[in-house]
């Protein structure tokens, strides 16, 4: 028995949210598993319902629980709210308050979808990266920070911050992946310009010292963001500090074809939280345009990390894969001689493709 609180969020979210239970209960019909799921609200949601973007009520869930699942937060109609009271402090306000250290995010492109890349086949053919993202720390959360009026105008101030000890962490996350891959791990930082990055360097390599077998590169972020449109190939796993894997991994999304195809696990603390990269994309909220892939993708993610469940991860990620060799596709990942489907479609097609031998 496992429990999973579920935030559907702001916009797609909830569409997609839908499939990701929605193969949770089939992956409970196939293999005998059986799965709670209490409903939590954040975000947008949670401003609009009781006027805060995360209330204590779901953070009590989420830590009672074996898992989170996240749709999105965010959108135009809360662009006004002063800081705190943003949809997104509630994506900062989870990963702090459940230890959420290391983020988790794949970018394998599919063979069935080398021609939705924006990048030429020879270029992306093979791609398969995990960016390893140190998700507590950095400039997101440093202090102090906020605007002040000094001299008469406006002055704005973020802190970057780091310790030796949460580099430590999220490095030895990335060397442990790497061990389970092609054992290469690219230390990602700006060490010729800023201090943190300099001590990230010196503790990356530190770290690596315990992990003889994997061998680790240094690059600088400008470089790096440039080599991953030139060569991606070249990248195994890339650890790298918050903001730099904010962007990076955004980046590396959409090597894939579409930010729609990547999944997320924040992990660290007792209860891991899965979510899809994109965003909440209130353009095209309920539209059944949404690719819920992401989603269930990081529903596979669940599976494998938190539950221990190999077998059932594996059922999910062939589902995918089959699907798409079948040529079924949302909006975003449409390529020629493709089947355009929409978000329900799509999630009902990788419920059958998982029970079908």
């Amino acid at each position: 028995m496992y429990t999973i609180t579920v935030i559907p969020g702001d916009g797609i979210g909830r569409e997609v949210v839908a499939g990701g239970v929605k193969v949770l209960e089939t992956i409970s019909k196939k293999y005998g598993h059986q799965f709670t799921f209490k409903q939590a609200l954040a975000g947008g949601a949670a401003l609009d319902a009781v006027g805060i973007p995360l209330p204590e009520e779901t953070l009590a869930s989420c830590r009672a629980s074996d898992a989170v699942l996240l749709g999105a937060v965010g959108g135009p109609k809360w662009d006004k709210n002063p800081p705190h009271l943003k949809p997104e402090q509630a994506l900062l306000g989870l990963r702090k308050s459940l230890g959420l250290y290391a983020n988790i995010r794949p970018a394998k492109i599919f063979s069935a979808l080398v021609g939705a890349s924006a990048l030429k086949r020879d270029v992306v053919e093979g791609v398969d990266i995990v960016v390893v993202r140190e998700l507590t720390g950095g400039i997101y959360f440093g202090i102090p920070r906020g605007i002040e009026t000094k001299n008469g105008e406006p002055v704005a101030m973020n802190t970057l911050v780091y310790s030796e000890s949460e580099i430590q962490r999220i490095a030895k996350s990335a060397f442990e992946i790497a061990l389970k891959r092609r054992k290469k791990v690219c230390s990602v930082d700006k060490a010729n310009i800023l201090e943190t990055s300099q001590l990230w360097r010196k503790t990356v390599a530190a770290v690596a010292e315990h992990y003889r077998d994997v061998e680790l590169s240094h690059m600088y972020v400008d470089n790096c963001a440039m080599q991953l449109v030139r060569n991606p190939r070249q990248f195994d796993v890339i650890v790298t500090e918050n903001m730099f894997g904010d962007i990076l991994s955004d980046e590396a999304a959409m090597l894939t074809g579409s930010i729609g195809m990547l999944a997320s696990a924040s992990l660290g603390g007792k209860v891991a939280l899965y979510e899809p990269v994109h965003g909440s994309a209130p353009d095209i909220a309920g539209q059944d345009k949404a690719n819920p892939i992401a989603t269930i993708a990081s529903v596979a993610m669940m599976l494998r990390y938190s539950f221990n469940l190999q077998k059932e991860a594996d059922d999910v990620e062939s589902a995918i894969e089959k699907v798409l060799d079948n040529g079924y596709r949302t909006p975003d990942i449409m390529t020629e001689n493709s089947k355009r489907i929409g978000t329900k479609e799509m999630a009902e097609r990788l419920c059958s493709a998982i029970l079908t031998p």
